[in-house]
């Protein structure tokens, strides 16, 4: 077969995705720290964007465009179709000053009425709250306090130190002490008598090696570690599985003492340094405020907070363009000023979307803002993104590591998609988030044994309640809230009694 060289023309379609809407993309699923890292990052690469730190008057056109920013939504729980909410505008004036949220970020969210009867609390920053967190003490900090309250040898205390580092949050020791004594080269009872010291450290319980020895030095500092109790903490496996029969035969007691004995073992702490903490807590800062106005309106704004602001440097830029003599120099200074300028764009509408997003939710959510949990609609990304002209995946990227500010609480945007439950008598559909409140409900307003639900027995009274519910998907939500089966919850309160 003879080889020949020849042209052809083909016409096709793709999509090409260039490294600017890369960059968008990547900036829609960034949570507010990781934006902000990244924004510190191009600052530090690109010297014509700085951030910028002053309160500047917003301009009236800055004014028109918060106010538009401002969404307000209808807050009765009967929605119609013909509802409308006020858009952000999508206009995007560039100009030589701009923000992470564009003309959004010149809203003034701070101060906030949280006032709504049932609501949660103020989300203004307490000043108390975070000084205690950074003075609360680390657990190992308040071993080491203790540690020089002791005295130890300097052998000891050398031993002492490595002990301590290898504690975790819950207080346990996670280091095999024979390898530490072979590392260290000293005598194994050395480190066994300076363990046995620091199991003596406050809290009680702490350095423990597992569950048994955490509760049995609890027992012991309340003087209550008997053979009976040695043989219960022995034997942790039956008190899990409720064999009452199994442990009184081996524990060799009568119902009434095995009765206080489990009520002891109940009252003890198997985390003793869960107090404490090996860093300091991080204040969850939402990034969509949504509050109350009149009219029963509901406003949903950015928190600005968590908005790096940027502006690109236009007279820095003019004076190194003029300087710039090679074509080499003429094509940084160009590509910082393009690298620039689509950041800024990419934050504005970053922000835009995050509004557009949270402010459809709302809408569709009201019920639940108006009167909790049970009005919780069921929703999938698909009817958010239909509403909004968007796809589904920018939804999606939105809605992760984002958080919204409710009356009722600080919830990630995702806590309101949840799947639908068909009714029994044909109406609209329930959301899974408010038929697991509804068997939560059954199940908190048992009393006593004769009022324990079966799993059966639930789902007839919710399908006489409206809610097409099979078993197992009753079961499948009772153990994903941790609730125990009816045999266990009867056998509970046959206990308590």
């Amino acid at each position: 077969m003879a080889l020949s060289h020849r042209l052809e023309l083909r016409q096709g379609q793709g999509l090409v995705i260039t490294p600017q809407l890369q960059q968008a993309i990547k900036l829609l699923q960034l949570s507010n720290i990781e934006l902000d890292a990244f924004v510190e990052a191009e600052l530090e690469r690109n010297p014509l964007l700085q951030r910028d730190e002053g309160d500047h008057e917003p301009t009236g056109e800055a004014e028109a465009a918060r106010d538009a920013s401002l969404t307000q939504v209808d807050a009765v729980a009967d929605t119609t179709a013909g509802r409308e909410m006020d858009a952000p505008s999508e206009d995007v004036s560039p100009g030589e000053r701009a923000t992470g949220d564009g003309a959004e970020a010149e809203h003034a969210g701070g101060q906030i009425d949280w006032s709504r009867a049932g609501g949660g609390g103020s989300f203004e920053s307490d000043d108390g709250y975070e000084r205690a967190l950074a003075d609360a003490p680390t657990l190992a900090a308040h071993l080491r306090a203790q540690l020089v309250q002791a005295a130890l040898s300097p052998a000891r205390n050398a031993v002492a130190e490595i002990l301590i580092d290898a504690v975790d949050e819950g207080g346990y020791l996670r280091l095999d002490i024979t390898e530490l004594a072979q590392r260290l080269g000293c005598e194994l009872a050395l480190v066994e008598e300076t363990l046995a010291v620091l199991q003596g450290f406050e809290p009680v319980g702490v350095f423990a090696r597992d569950v048994r020895e955490c509760l049995a030095l609890q027992l012991k500092d309340l003087n209550r570690y008997d053979p009976a109790m040695a043989a219960m903490l022995d034997n942790l496996e039956l008190l899990a599985k409720r064999d009452l029969a199994g442990l009184r035969r081996i524990c060799g007691v009568d119902d009434e003492d095995l009765r206080d004995m489990i009520a002891e073992i109940r009252s003890l702490n198997p985390r003793p340094g869960a107090a404490y903490h090996s860093e300091p807590a991080e204040t969850l800062v939402p990034d969509v405020m949504v509050r109350e106005g009149l009219g029963g309106m509901w406003h949903v704004e950015l928190n600005t907070d968590t908005l790096p602001r940027v502006l690109v440097d236009q007279r820095y830029h003019a004076r190194v363009s003029k300087g710039a003599r090679s074509d080499q120099e003429k094509t940084f200074v160009a590509d910082c000023m393009a690298s620039a300028n689509w950041l800024v764009k990419s934050l504005d509408q970053r922000a835009k979307t995050i509004l557009k997003v949270a402010s459809e939710i709302v809408r569709q959510q009201d019920g639940f803002l108006a009167f909790g949990v049970e009005h919780l609609r069921p929703l999938n990304l698909k009817t958010v993104a239909d509403a909004i002209g968007m796809h589904e995946s920018t939804v999606s990227r939105v809605t992760s590591n984002k958080y919204i500010a409710t009356p009722r609480g600080v919830f990630e945007l995702k806590f309101f998609f949840t799947s639908a439950i068909q009714s029994s008598e044909g109406g609209e559909a329930h959301s899974a988030a408010s038929v697991r409140h509804k068997i939560k409900g059954l199940v908190d307003a048992e009393k006593c044994e004769a009022d324990v639900h079966s799993d059966d027995r639930i789902v007839e009274i919710l399908k006489a309640a409206g809610v097409d519910i099979a078993r197992r998907t009753v079961a499948k939500y009772r153990e994903a809230m941790r609730i125990p089966s009816s045999v266990e919850r009867r056998r509970l309160m046959k206990e308590a009694v």
